[in-house]
């Protein structure tokens, strides 16, 4: 493994994604799968943040527009909307969980995600009172002790330890959880953001390595460099300000996910030569050799 960080390239770099997705767009987008609440479900009430948080429990080798959509068609119908209600889930048997969570396609791997589902529910209905906010407020807002507390925190089940949170303790998804709750619920209160990582996933990583934030020569699994991502957005945006603030890494998570979603998958995975890039707003960025990313395998020669 040979890799090269370039931290004054990801800052020119953060500072023109954040500047274009929170005015016309990166690719004509700026808005996120999560941004479109259920109808009649009140952006900062306890039933969306319910929505947010179920939803991103299971956001895990899934296509997140169509996730997003079918969490919102499972909320909106009537026999299906008790899936988002803590209490209820406590009380209804697990295979009906299992059974409800397919109408729509909400789970993609039935006894997996329904026991994801129910467990983080339960755990918020029996240990926090059916209100996430407690749970926050008991971890002092504050975000990296919010994260050790996902990790850490557990129950006995069947007499064996399992975790309160499966998966949304995950260090993709915890991380996620905390921007949607700061720029989708609404939460003002969370503190020490600045020192949570950038969410990883597959399009995270494909953006910071297509345009050379990252580069180097690997070949191997996608989650070993994953490390050398976090590292680069954490580093990139020190001194870079918004909104009369310091700019952190999860600010530029959306843009990069926009940047790799609707622009670096057009990218050749050997040459980098990419149809989009006369119209990309990172053009300047892109970078030439191969990023191939499949099967959670990448091959990187930039």
């Amino acid at each position: 493994m040979s890799i090269v960080i370039d931290n004054e390239r990801g800052k020119k770099l953060a500072e023109l994604l954040y500047n274009s997705f929170t005015t016309n767009g990166i690719h004509g987008r700026t808005d996120m799968p999560e941004d479109i609440t259920p109808h009649s479900v009140i952006r900062g009430s306890l039933e969306h943040i319910f929505f947010i948080t179920l939803t991103v429990s299971i956001d895990y080798q899934r296509d997140a527009p169509s996730l997003w959509e079918s969490s919102r068609k499972t909320f909106d119908d009537l026999e299906t909307r008790y899936l988002f209600d803590p209490k209820l889930l406590h009380e209804t048997p697990f295979t009906k969980i299992g059974e409800d969570m397919q109408k729509y396609k909400l789970s993609k791997k039935p006894q997996k995600d329904a026991n994801i589902w129910r467990t983080v529910g339960v755990t918020f209905y029996k240990k926090w009172g059916g209100d996430p906010r407690n749970f926050l407020q008991d971890c002092n807002w504050n975000s990296p002790s919010i994260l050790s507390r996902l990790r850490e925190d557990k129950h006995i089940y069947s007499g064996k330890q399992v975790s309160d949170y499966p998966y949304l303790r995950g260090s993709k998804i915890g991380p996620l959880w905390l921007r949607m709750l700061r720029d989708n619920v609404g939460i003002t209160q969370l503190e020490n953001l600045e020192n949570v990582p950038i969410p990883v996933d597959i399009h995270i990583a494909r953006a910071t390595l297509a345009t050379g934030i990252v580069r180097g020569q690997f070949r191997g699994r996608l989650d070993k460099v994953f490390e050398y991502i976090r590292e680069a957005w954490f580093e990139s945006v020190k001194g870079l300000s918004i909104k009369n603030r310091e700019m952190m890494a999860l600010d530029v998570d959306e843009p990069l996910w926009h940047l790799s979603k609707y622009g670096c998958t057009n990218r050749d995975k050997t040459t980098g030569y990419c149809s989009l890039f006369n119209r990309c707003e990172a053009r300047e960025f892109c970078t030439k050799g191969k990023v191939k990313i499949e099967n959670s395998v990448v091959e990187l020669e930039t």
